[in-house]
């Protein structure tokens, strides 16, 4: 394997791997940060079970247009390049070019339909369209022979002609986007200070009688929330709950 090769590896390595680092370490990260301290982190944790962890990732990507899109555009791109050097480039050579791009359009739409449906029409564009041109880039990547259609690989050539150059250039805004501006904005939305659930008023008992204090929901019951109390720093069981418009529960990380 050449040197180009390996750094290619590597890179589409690193990819994966930071997009699972946003999914499982960066929540670890908002729970320690936002309840100030990892024993609450896991005191929560151990409240609500492994199985809601997926809560705690959606929660803090409700309110983050900005990650989500560039974490929808970082997963269209991966995945396209991942299946397209293992045997998907290959089994479509033959394929008009119009037809591949038609093709490429697929999961881009439906990742943006997704986030448009969420944030709204113009994160849902350009969460297409960047997607897209990620996509497009790939194509042109094999079409013009930059990667090799049996393993995907990288050439390890110059550039020689003007497509070569922007898909080489589209590449390396894949890769920014996945190794620099992805992290950095998942560890902006871990270090904000804000909730990851709804934050509510509730009467709670704590052995000295009922007291209203406000608290992070962890799980709804019929009488009311398992939730954590922010005053006493503990989990506990709160009753006649009502909605706090203001999710903040301490200051970000880059105001101290």
């Amino acid at each position: 394997m050449s040197e180009q090769e390996t750094r290619s590896d590597w890179r589409g390595g690193a990819t994966h791997v930071m997009v699972l680092s946003v999914l499982l370490a960066v929540p670890a990260l908002k729970l320690a940060w936002t309840l100030g301290s990892d024993h609450a982190a896991r005191e929560v944790l151990d409240a609500t079970g492994p199985a809601n962890w997926l809560d705690i990732v959606t929660g803090m990507c409700l309110d983050q247009p900005l990650l989500v899109t560039a974490l929808a555009v970082v997963v269209s791109r991966t995945t396209y390049v991942y299946f397209a050097g293992r045997g998907g480039a290959a089994a479509h050579q033959d394929v008009p070019p119009a037809k591949s791009a038609a093709y490429a359009a697929i999961v881009p739409v439906g990742l943006a339909v997704a986030v448009g449906g969420v944030f709204g029409l113009w994160w849902g564009v350009a969460c297409g369209v960047l997607g897209y041109l990620m996509r497009v880039g790939v194509v042109v990547e094999f079409a013009t022979g930059r990667r090799e259609a049996a393993t995907g690989k990288r050439a390890g050539t110059r550039a020689e002609t003007s497509a070569q150059r922007t898909a080489d250039a589209v590449r390396i805004i894949g890769i920014v986007l996945s190794l620099a501006v992805l992290p950095a904005l998942a560890f902006m939305a871990a270090l904000d200070g804000r909730s990851w659930s709804s934050v509510v008023w509730c009467d709670v008992n704590l052995g000295a009688g009922p007291q209203r204090d406000r608290m992070i929901t962890l799980q709804r019951r019929p009488s009311g929330v398992v939730g954590w109390d922010v005053n006493h720093a503990e989990v506990a069981n709160g009753t006649n709950c009502a909605a706090d418009p203001d999710d903040v529960i301490r200051a970000p990380w880059w105001r101290g």
